[in-house]
């Protein structure tokens, strides 16, 4: 069942044109949601968290940046941008204001 909630998102963002369009890779499954890393955009944001809250059958998104400091081993995330209460049908929407990147050609 957990496995199907992210196949689910990884769906309804567009599936194999979404990943091949976009450069995105290292998907992970969350459980609840999908996990993964962002290509070069107009933002900083580098990775790219899908939440699925089954109360509210609505989604959370984060875009964020992650950074990782080779010297003191520290991890650092800044938030770019947040979204609560999303509809499947507006996930690819949100992807392309977010990043600039155009899922239609």
């Amino acid at each position: 069942m957990d496995n199907q909630i992210a196949a689910t998102i990884l769906q309804q963002i567009g599936g194999k044109r979404f990943v091949v369009m976009t450069g995105s890779h290292d998907f992970i499954n969350l459980g609840n949601g999908l996990r993964m890393s962002l290509s070069r955009n107009k933002t900083s944001a580098n990775r790219l968290e899908i939440i699925y809250d089954a109360g509210a059958d609505l989604y959370n998104v984060r875009f964020y940046r992650q950074s990782f400091s080779r010297k003191t081993f520290e991890v650092k995330i800044k938030d770019i941008k947040t979204y609560e209460g999303v509809y499947c049908d507006m996930l690819e929407d949100i992807f392309s204001d977010v990043t600039g990147m155009h899922l239609y050609m």
